[in-house]
């Protein structure tokens, strides 16, 4: 969990996924539609993905992907991110993590 809340810890909006996972592509797409620049980590392709998948389930990512957190905190997957989305709360979120200045 440590390399995890390093990781999200560095960027805005970091983004847990896998290459293969169509959920994850589209709500890569969906941060890049807004104008914003993810840390995207695909962790299928990362040495220690195994590793960021576990620590992921075990904060409560279920699934482990897309794994989305804003401003150091876990927002969720898909479905939270899509909630937000629709209710016109992502986007001020955004704004006040610095993730895009609309």
């Amino acid at each position: 969990m440590e390399k995890v809340t390093r990781l999200v810890s560095q960027r805005a909006v970091v983004i847990f996924s896998k290459s293969t996972c169509c959920m994850s592509h589209t709500i890569k797409t969906l941060f890049y539609d807004l104008g914003v620049n993810p840390s995207v980590h695909e962790l299928d392709e990362d040495r220690s993905g195994k590793e960021i998948e576990k620590a992921l389930i075990r904060s409560g990512c279920s699934p482990s992907v897309p794994a989305v957190f804003i401003g150091g905190e876990l927002v969720g997957g898909a479905d939270e991110v899509m909630t937000l989305h629709l209710s016109g709360d992502l986007v001020p979120l955004l704004k006040q993590a610095g993730a895009i200045w609309l």
